[in-house]
């Protein structure tokens, strides 16, 4: 029988104190998504088995202060001052040095421990009072929903994405991997009411997990998707295989029902497997954008560091659209 972790207990919130406020992120800047950042927390509570937050984040002082493991699931921390700290840096940096803000990075500013102090609305409206300064909105929360009035006063400083990680049909099986997200459908409806709005919005297809979304039918439905609301970019990228996310989002597929699929997330832990799942998703994404004539709007975010040397060579060789990422992109 398979389960629904939608009706596993709420996740335990902790508060923590951060320092920063609105931060340089250079490794976003070289994705093309933002040169700032601006975090809420350092645990999301819509406890994605696959997230890499716990493997960058994993000395950070609030897990030990909390007595949680970083890698754990069922659980959030949250900094309810962060608006805050937001205003005053969204003030206090100089207007020339001012540009894009992602909210957020590494947690989710509309994830249910963030609604409940409302840290969206709020650092979205610190951000906005200061002329300069633009938003990427990165979520996987339809909630976000609520607070389009205040984009719809700024439309031309704000991009709206949420993060889509498989077409409408495999709604059931991410709800395994992504238990307290919104369904994709109401995700898709989210950045329907977004084009319905006139609001600029981006395409984030990540991740697509193997067996479940990287197919040529699945990921040519999420193409034509977003780029039929008005997608201004298309941002994909492969599952991050750092850290125990391939294992806990398999461990969360099977306990689900969901074998075959969990056996395809555990083949590409193994050996070469991520390489060639990689290039078959960048050449299925390639496919799709290029018969919309979109493929310039292609960002395919690609850390090569487990990439076999063919499949490095194959992608530096059909690499329209290929952001390469990390330390071993400038040998890439």
């Amino acid at each position: 029988m398979r389960k629904d972790r939608r009706r596993d207990a709420e996740p335990r919130i902790h508060l923590t104190t951060l320092k920063a406020g609105i931060s340089r992120s250079p490794e976003f800047a070289k994705k093309g998504l933002a040169d700032y950042a601006a975090n809420v927390g350092t645990k999301c509570g819509h406890a994605c088995a696959y997230c890499s937050t716990g493997a960058m984040l994993r000395m950070h002082r609030s897990f030990q202060k909390a007595g949680e493991d970083p890698f754990g699931l069922g659980y959030a921390i949250v900094d309810p001052d962060t608006p805050e700290r937001v205003a005053r840096d969204a003030g206090r940096i100089k207007p020339k040095l001012r540009g894009m803000v992602q909210l957020c990075t590494t947690v989710d500013a509309w994830s249910p421990e963030a609604q409940k102090y409302g840290l969206g609305r709020k650092c979205l409206e610190a951000i906005l009072s200061q002329a300069g300064w633009s938003v990427r909105i990165l979520t996987k929360n339809a909630a976000v929903v609520k607070d389009f009035d205040i984009v719809e006063k700024h439309r031309d400083r704000v991009l709206v994405g949420l993060s889509l990680t498989a077409p409408m049909a495999q709604g059931a099986i991410v709800a395994a991997v992504e238990p307290y997200a919104s369904p994709i459908k109401e995700r898709m409806a989210a950045l329907e009411e977004a084009q319905k709005r006139g609001l600029r919005t981006f395409g984030m297809l990540c991740p697509l997990l193997p067996g479940i979304a990287d197919g040529p039918a699945e990921v040519d439905q999420l193409v034509g998707f977003v780029l039929d609301r008005g997608a201004e970019e298309v941002f994909v990228e492969p599952v991050n295989s750092r850290g125990p996310g391939l294992g806990l989002t398999e461990q969360a597929l099977r306990s689900a029902g969901y074998a075959a699929e969990a056996d395809q997330v555990a083949r590409v832990r193994q050996g070469t497997e991520w390489s060639a799942y990689t290039r078959r998703l960048l050449t299925n994404v390639q496919a799709s954008l290029r018969s919309r004539r979109s493929l310039s709007k292609l960002r395919f975010l690609l850390y090569p560091s487990r990439l076999t040397p063919e499949d490095k060579r194959w992608i530096r060789e059909h690499a329209s659209g290929v952001r390469w990422l990390g330390k071993d992109a400038a040998t890439a």
